[in-house]
């Protein structure tokens, strides 16, 4: 049985408030959400770093019938961006019409509402792109 992340556990993820990345020391490499384990080098040291917030679109998706916590949301644009650190991640474009959305497009990171729990009336909340 899955578990659902509950607001506590939820709000103490910093990478999905603040945009909190882990760069390895020795290769200069970013990763998002942060690791304490590198590829292929378990004695690889992180320092943690801030996430510009800006990024370009590498590819995107358009989602016309969306699951149950989205459907109000249909359609929109799903896309994989990465920013300007090197991180590729997965995110939703908002405030734009699905038509507009290109390769390449500059977009910015903003803190959003996600969905809520009907349930347990949480509201949860992380980052969607916009276009810079």
């Amino acid at each position: 049985m899955a578990q659902t992340l509950t607001g506590r556990m939820w709000r103490e993820q910093p990478q999905r408030y603040r945009m909190m990345a882990s760069k390895d020391t020795d290769t200069g490499k970013v990763y998002f959400p942060p690791r304490l384990v590198a590829p292929g080098n378990l004695d690889a040291k992180f320092e943690e770093v801030q996430l510009s917030g800006t990024a370009k679109v590498v590819t995107y998706t358009i989602i016309r019938v969306a699951p149950t916590p989205y459907g109000d949301l249909a359609p929109y644009a799903l896309a994989v961006v990465e920013t300007e650190e090197g991180c590729r991640l997965t995110c939703q474009l908002t405030d734009l019409d699905v038509d507009d959305v290109k390769i390449g497009m500059a977009v910015r990171f903003e803190f959003r509402k996600l969905y809520d729990d009907n349930d347990a009336s949480i509201i949860y909340y992380g980052y969607k792109a916009v276009q810079a």
